[in-house]
């Protein structure tokens, strides 16, 4: 049977190497230049970036990928934890790493608070608890009913994990000083929600990164894309790139043709690896429409973003690999984020520094640093060149004074990207540089279905479905995919 899938992301990459490998003929059509989707690639003058994607966590979510071909991550690429894991900037110029052992941080967490060490470490058997818990009956499961959902067994563990108490809340029962309560919730914001509307079954994030550890590879997340690539082709699966797909036509309840920029293809099954929304109300008539555009409308958003590609022509010496800087008042930092009425560019707001070269000598050209700054921005809100270059050295500014370090100075390298650019370049609604954010309503069976309920053929994969946002998440999409794929068609 022939398989199309619309979209080169992880979403489409993982999906490809799955059902070429089951005996399908897959073909791949990516609008941009080359694979990885928001983990594509830039370039220039030897300085070479992550465009999306930087943290390598929940590796087990990976070899059990890897593992439906007999291989191992490290068959395909190098790995490395990092230590520290990184560091934090708080507002107040107090620095602390968080380091890959645990012992470590136990201490650092004692020196925040009094028995600090005792509640991480009641904390993290939670989370570890919940992540297990997740992984073996939630994750790799698909919801289409409440039924499905609400299990006996799953609704058990959901009162066991005060499923409706928020996990701002839960943290504040937990730690007293700011600085801890940041630690364990500043992922949330990261990969798109607010600690006030996330559900506290979230906390697992901090067994993902301060258990499980922070990983890199070596030349970056694009090589797990590019290396993930070439899995799928030693399988038979062709991918077009510059391609951009324009029509899924529709015809008794089934695509039976998707129009490309160069093409016409008649394929059998359709996998949707592209921006959700834009799947729905652009590649399809509204009568094709699972989700229309009143739903997106009322959809919670994940953050958009400013990042600013730059490359320096010295090292800089008061960062780590991941770097996180973090606001006194960040809790206004996320109004300005997630309620709609007051989104705007923010004036204070927390960012991240993400420098690969400090473990990655490929990354940048000999005494020189790539610096990836990303700036968590609202979507949907007006973005001109002159809000980017204020907020840029606004940033800059914050930047140099906490590092001592000048940078402006040294700059050979500077592209900044923002919400138009993702829209352009990834068709994101709203400029969204994430999806939908996870919200208790946005969760599990509240997210955007596998299966389209209208075109009998038609499937989609990705940030947008379940289990939601981030490499690893898209990997176990694509994984209910293959495997609801596999059952319908053998």
């Amino acid at each position: 049977m022939k398989v199309l899938i619309v979209g080169a992301g992880f979403g489409g990459l993982s999906a490809a190497a799955l059902l070429a490998k089951d005996g399908y003929q897959v073909t791949v059509i990516e609008k941009n230049e080359g694979p990885g989707g928001r983990a594509s690639v830039y370039s220039d003058h030897g300085f070479y970036f992550d465009m999306g994607p930087s943290w390598y966590l929940m590796p087990d979510v990976f070899e059990h990928f890897y593992a439906n071909f007999d291989l191992k991550p490290e068959d395909l690429f190098q790995l490395e934890k990092l230590d520290p894991s990184y560091r934090v900037f708080f507002d107040d110029t107090n620095i602390v790493d968080i380091s890959s052992d645990l012992e470590k941080n136990y201490q650092l967490f004692d020196s925040l608070e009094e028995g600090g060490a005792e509640k991480l470490k009641e904390y993290l058997a939670s989370a570890e608890e919940l992540y297990d818990h997740s992984v073996k009956e939630m994750l790799y499961r698909d919801y289409t009913s409440v039924l499905d959902f609400l299990n006996g067994k799953l609704l058990l563990s959901g009162i066991r994990m005060n499923i409706l108490e928020n996990l701002e809340h839960y943290v504040n029962r937990k730690f007293s000083s700011d600085e801890a309560r940041k630690i364990v919730q500043y992922s949330i914001g990261f990969l798109g929600s607010s600690p006030k509307k996330t559900p506290s079954l979230y906390h697992i994030m901090s067994h993902i990164d301060l258990t499980l550890g922070v990983w890199y590879p070596q030349g970056g997340i694009r090589e797990v894309a590019r290396t993930m690539m070439e899995l799928a082709q030693t399988y038979g699966a062709l991918f077009k790139f510059n391609e951009p797909v324009e029509l899924l036509e529709v015809h008794e309840k089934h695509v039976k043709r998707v129009i490309t920029s160069k093409e016409v293809y008649e394929p059998d099954i359709v996998i949707v690896n592209a921006d959700y929304a834009h799947s729905e109300l652009d590649l399809l008539t509204e009568e094709n429409q699972t989700y229309d555009e009143d739903y997106w409308e009322k959809r919670v958003l994940a953050p958009s973003a400013l990042v600013a590609y730059v490359g320096i022509d010295r090292e800089m010496e008061n960062l780590v690999h991941h770097n996180l800087f973090l606001d006194k008042d960040w809790a206004e930092g996320f109004d300005t984020l997630f309620d709609p009425k007051q989104a705007k560019w923010p004036e204070n707001p927390s960012y991240y520094v993400n420098i690969p070269s400090k473990t990655d000598k490929t990354a940048a050209p000999p005494g020189s640093d790539t610096l990836f700054i990303l700036v968590p921005l609202a979507p949907g809100i007006e973005d001109t060149t002159k809000k980017r270059e204020q907020l840029y050295n606004k940033i800059m500014d914050d930047l140099e004074t906490k590092t001592g370090e000048n940078i402006r100075d040294h700059i050979v390298v500077k592209r900044i990207f923002a919400l138009e650019d993702f829209k352009e370049r990834y068709n994101a609604y709203k400029g969204t540089a994430l999806g939908l954010s996870h919200t208790l309503m946005q969760t599990a069976l509240f997210r955007p279905a596998h299966k389209s309920k209208k075109v009998e053929n038609l499937y989609y994969s990705g940030q947008f479905t379940h289990p939601g946002i981030g490499v690893p998440m898209t990997l176990i999409s694509s994984e209910i995919v293959a495997q609801e794929i596999n059952q319908r068609y053998g």
